[in-house]
């Protein structure tokens, strides 16, 4: 999500500056590659780049087609082949062992619905969306139709599927897509042409509660801040919860702890680490976000702390069920030898991380599958 921000907000500068646009996705991989479909790249006429499509070999080529897109105005595939010698001597083997197909298309802000719209629109959801860019990769000459419908809470967006007789099978794919949360790669037949239409699902922006604005909340709130999550600190101390203090975060509150819930909002991508070093302050709040079902709740601090904390909530009456337990987190953080506010900090960020991508957080050295599972590969959708 913090790619698809950060482009939307480059490409209203550029817009801005009178500059013209290109969006860069990636498609399509087969086999291995630094980036997985979805990666996305904005370039202007002039250069700039934000976002990447790879670990940086790409780029500088697809700036060359990027700016020929500009110029025409018209979208174009372009494809990668990692294993060939070819594309290695054009300094653009990467070695991953894959084919990756890129879709390169021109942003005209007199289209409603052209790509940052939609783009736009992912970003002012905050729920689970999907986001749809046909291409053909067996007709490349054919038209390219790129970004053309995105799946929100509020609608859906279409941009020239009006009239192609595959248009309800491409919404009726998408809403599945959204119930299901799993992006899928499906084909479509128009004209003895056959569309490729990466149906891509994308998760929410993820946010961050801190309850406790001392000094080692601080880096907690810069790292966060870097992965592009919505950051809240909240405290009851006035003179520590204040917005020259924590410049990073979207909001920062003074609040006891039985007000703190009417002062944020919270979903299943919310995150919420209790660090205030003040025992009766995250008893009462504990007590409060139990009903909350939140996916993680950290708690800072031995786990005798935390052990009499939930033993002395039962003692009042309430009930802890075996769910709220398992989303209890306490010592927080991966164990990676931290010592200090920073690499503590850095151990929270990345269990929060690897809990809500569903994975244990050790080294990739020891995992015995690709590290991007589960591959995606065009089904005929008929």
């Amino acid at each position: 999500m913090k790619e698809i921000i950060d482009i939307v907000n480059a490409y209203d500068t550029a817009n801005k500056q009178g500059k013209k646009t290109a969006l860069a996705t990636v498609v399509l991989v087969e086999g291995s590659a630094y980036r997985r479909a979805g990666a996305r790249m904005l370039i202007t006429e002039d250069g700039q780049l934000t976002g990447a499509i790879s670990g940086g070999c790409l780029e500088g080529d697809a700036l060359r087609k990027a700016r020929l897109v500009i110029l025409q105005q018209q979208p174009m595939l372009v494809t990668y082949d990692t294993t060939d010698d070819d594309d290695a001597r054009l300094g653009v083997g990467l070695g991953c062992n894959g084919i990756i197909h890129i879709l390169i298309e021109p942003v005209d802000d007199r289209q409603t619905n052209n790509p940052i719209a939609m783009l736009r629109a992912v970003v002012a959801s905050k729920a689970n969306t999907v986001l749809v860019t046909l291409f053909s990769v067996e007709h490349r000459k054919a038209p390219q139709p790129g970004t053309c419908l995105c799946l929100t809470d509020t609608g859906v967006f279409l941009n020239g599927l009006e009239n192609t007789p595959y248009r309800l099978s491409l919404i009726n794919d998408a809403e599945y897509v959204l119930e299901n949360h799993r992006s899928e790669v499906k084909t479509y037949t128009s004209d003895n042409l056959t569309y490729t239409a990466f149906i891509e699902h994308i998760r929410p922006q993820m946010s961050l509660v801190i309850a406790g604005a001392g000094n080692d909340a601080i880096p907690l709130t810069k790292i966060a801040s870097v992965l592009g999550w919505n950051v809240t600190v909240v405290d009851g101390r006035p003179n520590y919860a204040t917005a020259e203090r924590f410049p990073l975060t979207q909001q920062t509150l003074v609040a006891k702890p039985q007000q703190v819930l009417d002062g944020v909002s919270l979903n299943q991508w919310t995150a919420f680490v209790l660090m205030t070093h003040n025992y009766n302050y995250e008893i009462e709040l504990l007590k409060h976000l139990l009903p909350c079902n939140l996916p993680y709740i950290g708690m800072l601090g031995p786990k005798k702390k935390l052990e009499r904390m939930l033993a002395e909530l039962e003692d009042s009456g309430i009930e802890i069920t075996e769910d709220q337990m398992a989303n209890i987190y306490g010592p927080v953080g991966l164990d990676i030898g931290s010592e200090g506010a920073e690499e503590i900090a850095l151990s929270i960020i990345a269990e929060i991380k690897a809990v809500f991508s569903s994975r244990k957080g050790y080294s990739l050295k020891y995992k015995p599958t690709p590290i991007h599972a589960g591959l995606l590969k065009p089904v005929s959708s008929k």
